[in-house]
């Protein structure tokens, strides 16, 4: 009787299992379709920021990319709550480090920041069709595998803040596959925050490993998601191996301590 009892629930839960990944799959193909049909709306709004120079160019950008992923986030149910923008400091600029679990922290992450900014990301997606025109407005491009490539993205990353726009960049470099919380960070963003000498705020998305969990391709489902803005951290006098410690360290306890796994 009690291997039968086990046998009944270890289908249940394989059925369950199924019909989850079905379903989930059927989402991600609504969130995909929905991505493409509201760029499409905001397409051309987007491009008239590459006619206004200067940071008022990448402000207006951003304020677009804000009402585009603000639209599509509750198209497929999965609104975010943000906290701490009050860590922007009016007149100030800043290096903004996030944790990095799904694809869909791309998207969130920098519309909504206050003022202009513009992150870090792979060339390679701005060869995509009409897509990689907006990719690259919002982007400092980099060949990871290309070591010029790498020193010419960090000058003009420190053009970017020069001018007075924020900087974006997920210190683990790729998604985290890993058990731990967070993987261990590069150096790159806090040798930028020490040698333009500006202030580092963390942030944390939680809720992304969730929706898109990264071992499930092509997989979405409703979630309801948080960022958390945290104080800035000063880079005046640090070594880039402390900074990076002293950060990590936050953001981890933070996290966990907030539901994150």
């Amino acid at each position: 009787m009690a291997n039968t009892a086990t046998d009944h629930a270890s289908k249940t839960t394989s059925f369950k299992e199924v019909c989850g990944n079905i379903l989930g799959r059927i989402w991600a193909f609504w969130g995909l379709i929905s991505f493409a049909g509201t760029f499409f709306i905001i397409f051309i709004p987007s491009m008239i920021s590459y006619l206004i120079p200067g940071p008022k160019g990448q402000d207006y950008f951003i304020a677009v990319s804000r009402i585009w992923m603000w639209t599509w986030i509750r198209m497929i149910g999965c609104p975010v709550k943000i906290t701490g923008l009050e860590n922007f400091k009016k007149g100030h600029t800043y290096v903004v480090v996030y944790n990095h679990n799904a694809l869909l922290d791309v998207p969130l992450s920098a519309p909504f920041i206050p003022g202009g900014n513009k992150t870090i990301a792979k060339a390679s997606f701005a060869k995509v069709p009409i897509f990689g025109y907006f990719y690259k407005r919002g982007s400092v491009l980099v060949e990871r595998d290309d070591a010029r490539s790498r020193v010419k993205s960090f000058e003009e990353m420190r053009k970017v803040l020069r001018s007075g726009i924020h900087m974006c960049i997920y210190p683990e470099g790729t998604r985290n596959r890993t058990a731990e919380p967070m993987k261990q960070f590069f150096d790159g963003a806090f040798k930028l925050a020490i040698d333009t000498k500006k202030e580092v705020i963390p942030c944390l998305i939680i809720g992304t490993k969730k929706a898109m969990p990264v071992h499930k391709p092509f997989y979405l489902v409703p979630t309801r998601l948080q960022m958390h803005y945290l104080p800035a951290v000063s880079s005046e006098g640090s070594k880039a191996p402390a900074l990076k410690d002293k950060i990590f360290n936050i953001m981890k306890e933070h996290y966990v301590a907030n539901g994150g796994k």
